[in-house]
């Protein structure tokens, strides 16, 4: 347990602290619940809160059979929980080691090494090896080590309690208004302009091929209405997320087209909020047929985002 303790002790700013735990992936708006209440119950307490996050997600190292791609990437959920109020955010390696850890060993650590005094967790969070730390086992094995524990009941979003499979299922199906709803916010993805064979550039229809990572969720492949941003600059976009059926090619690629810009953005790092589906994506019968129903996307396009200007 050499290296979670090095990683605790190196993340962990001085003094005594309250802590909350877990992967955090999405940052969803159950998480920013979580982090609020930490935030109060720290102030009354007089503690600096924090979060411990582990990196990778325990699923990849307890199935590794287990194809995992997450809802957002680590920088981002570091700063997005920074963002919402966490003074800091530590990140803990999950291994197969750690996996082996009882609640109570490691509970331990987090007095010893963290200071910590507080713990809140969300009411069906378990901890340690085959997930024996319940709330209610974390509060008994807390109390000598002078750690109180805290839990927060699951937030919901009408009737749907939210929560990052939740927000997985409605991403499968392309449902990216109900993503957002459940996330707080439009699901995004980002990564750098790579050069590309410029077909669009040919068709009239430049785009920008990102490069996101291939540990990222996707939605199904098809024609996506969305938001871009990049060093500043704020553009409506469509995006593409597919194989290009029209050209036989079969790798997968992200390509949007900005509206009303005109530049070359090759090597700047460009993220994309996904606001709508607008189609699946389908094979034309020649580049004509596709200038043509591009040009109706783009129009779609433009009207839903100057329906949402106006909302």
């Amino acid at each position: 347990m050499l290296l979670v303790r090095e990683e605790l002790r190196r993340g962990i700013p001085p003094g005594e602290s309250a802590i909350t735990l877990g992967v955090f992936d999405g940052v969803h708006r159950g998480h920013r619940a979580l982090v609020e209440r930490l935030r109060a119950e720290a102030r009354a307490r007089q503690l600096t809160p924090g979060v411990v996050t582990f990196h990778p997600s325990p699923i990849s190292v307890l199935r590794p059979a287990v194809s995992l791609a997450y809802l957002e990437s680590l920088e981002r959920r570091v700063e997005l929980l920074e963002e919402m109020g966490a003074e800091f955010v530590t990140v803990v390696s999950f291994t197969s080691e750690l996996a082996q850890v009882s609640e109570r060993e490691f509970l331990g650590l987090l007095v010893q090494e963290a200071r910590a005094r507080l713990l809140v967790v969300g009411a069906d969070f378990a901890l340690g090896r085959g997930r024996e730390g319940t709330v209610e086992r974390l509060t008994e094995l807390g109390a000598p080590l002078g750690l109180e524990v805290v839990s927060l009941e699951l937030v919901a979003a009408g009737e749907v309690k939210v929560s990052s499979t939740r927000i997985r299922g409605a991403l499968a199906q392309g449902e990216m208004e109900e993503v957002t709803r459940l996330l707080g916010r439009p699901y995004s993805l980002r990564g750098p302009v790579l050069g590309g064979e410029e077909r669009g550039r040919q068709l009239g229809f430049p785009t920008l091929n990102i490069g996101v990572s291939p540990d990222r969720a996707l939605p199904p492949n098809g024609v996506y209405i969305t938001r871009a941003d990049t060093d500043g600059q704020h553009f409506g976009a469509v995006t593409n997320i597919g194989v290009r059926p029209t050209f036989d090619e079969s790798k997968r690629y992200v390509e949007t087209h900005l509206l009303d810009f005109e530049g070359d953005l090759y090597g700047a790092h460009v993220s994309i909020e996904l606001l709508h589906r607008l189609r699946a994506e389908q094979r034309f019968s020649g580049p004509e047929a596709l200038v043509a129903q591009i040009r109706t996307d783009v129009a779609a396009s433009r009207d839903y985002l100057s329906q949402m200007a106006l909302a």
